[in-house]
């Protein structure tokens, strides 16, 4: 008997939640790989590979942008460099998130949490979920925030596919120098897209790609028009565009009512 992709993978899930795996490690394994598998049965239709491309890029093309190389965990150490201040002026944008003591923010590509741990005292009667694909960012964030003591910093190991977040849970999204290294960034909007409330934002911060002055490789750069066709594409509304940092896009989007 020949069972279709689909079938199958809706059988796995019935078998997953009939031995109450869902929300075991071994459950979380199981549904992350039917979700790859998802993924990648319509990355024909979504994605193109090229075997020509740029070496900081893996090869791999979204409505015409290649998708840059992640930067590990070994490149912590840049995230929490000492010129950050003076270089991108972080706390002008997270002064500028206008948020409230009860928000839920999620903090997508949290690395080391340096976002993470400056928000939560912004939402006392909140938290901050500090989302990271990379085990090793988690066991970061655990011990930077047993060393903190900053209890509303929740983190959270997301897959490729998924951040792991509820349904209509997040007031905020944000995403800091992230996006653009997104393996399924359809997939990864979308799933975001469905974690905001109702009047939830999504915060995006890139690096100006219309600059070419701006002294950050091409590819971990984006113009305002692609990002903005892209993430219009899972029913993300664009809002306003601020430039008052020295090299990066605040670009805020809405859901579409």
């Amino acid at each position: 008997m020949i069972v279709n992709k689909t079938l199958r993978r809706l059988l796995l899930l019935a078998l997953v939640a009939a031995l109450g795996l869902t929300f075991s490690p071994i459950g979380s394994k199981i549904l992350d790989a039917i979700a790859l598998t998802t993924a990648d049965s319509s990355a024909n239709s979504t994605y193109e590979q090229r075997s020509n491309h740029s070496p900081d890029g893996i090869g791999k093309f979204y409505m015409g942008r290649e998708i840059a190389q992640v930067m590990g965990h070994l490149g912590a150490g840049w995230l929490e460099r000492p010129s950050r201040e003076r270089e991108e002026r972080p706390q002008q944008l997270i002064n500028a998130l206008t948020l409230n003591p009860t928000d839920i923010v999620a903090d997508i590509g949290a690395g080391t949490g340096y976002f993470s741990f400056r928000i939560a005292t912004l939402v006392p009667k909140g938290k901050v979920l500090a989302v990271d694909v990379q085990p090793e960012m988690i066991e970061i964030l655990n011990g930077l925030k047993r060393e903190k003591r900053i209890e509303n910093v929740e983190p959270v190991l997301g897959s490729v596919t998924n951040p792991n977040l509820p349904p209509t849970s997040v007031d905020l999204a944000l995403m800091v120098d992230a996006y653009h290294e997104f393996d399924y960034p359809r997939e990864m909007m979308t799933a975001i897209a469905q974690a905001l409330k109702p009047n939830g934002r999504v915060v995006l911060v890139e690096y100006r790609g219309e600059n070419p002055l701006v002294p950050i490789k091409p590819l971990h750069k984006m113009t305002q028009r692609q990002a903005q066709k892209e993430l219009a594409s899972v029913g993300l509304t664009w809002l306003e565009t601020k430039n008052f940092l020295p090299q990066q896009h605040v670009m805020i989007f809405g859901k579409k009512a």
